[in-house]
């Protein structure tokens, strides 16, 4: 599995697994990655379509190669592949409490799956869909497992994202607050659409933005412990 990592300069902070959207590691999930660097993070991005050669889609480009893809997925899979990323940090050192997840889109999603599933640090996900209402069948819905929760997770959502409506945005919220053992987080961003972090769609909203990734270092610096 091809994984896209960069060290940080100066003494670290610990590491962080930047996962990727549904149109693969593309030079913003790259950039994403150098930026968690830049703040200090080793960070890794793997790859979780090598076993379909790794392909790289454009913004707005027709989705069906990517449902192909997500038809050879799954879960289990997903977390293989998440589970190989950690243990790259591992070998340079890092702890499970010194590691962090952020992702997006698709990845939004796998940062909650990760949440449920591991512990590590801290985990934040961008937009994520499919946690409360189901989009493929490979990739269940996750809200009735919030009570299972074993790492703390920060979701950042748009009230103008056309596909995760925001009765999904609330009711994840709500379950969160009344069932998870762990710091749960909820924030909306009035005007944002689907993929407003990324400064390479028409969706991108440069406030939101920066908010959202001040959010991001400011829960890993909350509960990831020193490197």
């Amino acid at each position: 599995m091809r994984i896209y990592e960069v060290e940080p300069q100066g003494p670290p902070r610990g590491g962080v697994v930047v996962i990727q959207e549904a149109f693969g590691v593309n030079e913003h999930i790259e950039d994403v990655t150098r930026r968690a660097a830049a703040a200090g993070y080793h960070a890794v991005a793997p790859d979780l379509f090598h076993r379909q050669g790794g392909p790289v889609f454009e913004y707005g480009s027709d989705f069906t190669p990517i449902m192909e893809i997500f038809a050879d997925l799954d879960d289990t899979k997903i977390l293989s592949d998440l589970d190989a990323a950690i243990a790259r940090l591992h070998e340079r050192g890092y702890a499970d409490a010194q590691i962090g997840a952020v992702g997006f889109c698709f990845g939004g999603r796998c940062s909650f799956l990760l949440a449920l599933r591991r512990a590590i640090g801290a985990s934040v996900g961008f937009y994520g869909g499919g946690i409360v209402t189901a989009r493929f069948p490979k990739f269940p819905a996750l809200v009735d497992e919030v009570a299972a929760l074993k790492t703390p997770w920060l979701g950042l959502f748009g009230d103008d994202d056309g596909s995760i409506p925001v009765d999904d945005v609330e009711r994840l919220r709500t379950e969160l607050g009344g069932k998870a053992p762990v710091d749960a987080q909820v924030v909306r961003y009035a005007g944002a659409g689907h993929g407003f972090h990324c400064d390479r769609r028409g969706d991108y909203q440069p406030d939101a933005a920066a908010d959202a990734w001040q959010r991001t270092l400011d829960f890993f610096g909350a509960h990831l412990t020193g490197g």
